[in-house]
């Protein structure tokens, strides 16, 4: 019994010494991973631009410039009409007459007729509002995954910022007395 209790002390005792090399690694990518100021000096253009790129894509850049160009095709959206105020359109309803069916079936064909001359034009608009959602559909994870690649590329530590903050982790732990 008492061979097999050393064994599994032995175990114990380098399951530790793992857990503590790890843990020191861990500590020293986490440390290199945030240390920009470091990384910026190295390399200011890639770290910039991963920057500008993330920052694009976290505010919505995408999004934005997708309505930009579709503002600037078809153009800016006109206000209201201030000609069909209710007042109006109240008048113009009493102008035929008293009689409340008759004008409901006036309106549902008048309106019916006004659908059908315009039916044309609706299709346009489906279609170009489709191939505008497609549009959006296809680029969201294509963004997605360009954001999340550029902030890994941010936040990830180059092998020489890795190397010294994994020195000044094991210069910790050496110097700190054991618990």
């Amino acid at each position: 019994m008492g061979a097999r209790t050393d064994a599994a002390r032995a175990q114990v005792v380098a399951a530790r010494e793992a857990l503590v090399g790890e843990l020191v690694r861990l500590e020293a990518a986490g440390r290199a991973a945030i240390d920009l100021p470091a990384r910026l000096r190295r390399e200011p253009t890639k770290v910039a631009g991963a920057a500008a790129g993330a920052a694009f894509l976290l505010l919505g850049g995408p999004g934005r410039a997708l309505r930009a160009l579709r503002r600037t095709l078809r153009g800016s959206k006109a206000d209201l009409p201030k000609s069909l105020l209710p007042d109006e359109v109240e008048r113009t309803l009493r102008k035929l007459g008293p009689d409340g069916d008759r004008i409901r079936g006036t309106l549902e064909r008048e309106f019916a007729g006004f659908l059908e001359e315009r039916s044309e034009g609706r299709r346009e608009r489906d279609l170009g509002g489709t191939i505008s959602m497609l549009a959006a559909n296809l680029l969201r994870p294509a963004s997605q995954r360009a954001g999340k690649r550029l902030a890994h590329e941010l936040f990830d530590a180059d092998g020489e910022t890795l190397a010294e903050a994994l020195r000044s982790a094991r210069s910790r732990r050496t110097k700190a007395p054991d618990r």
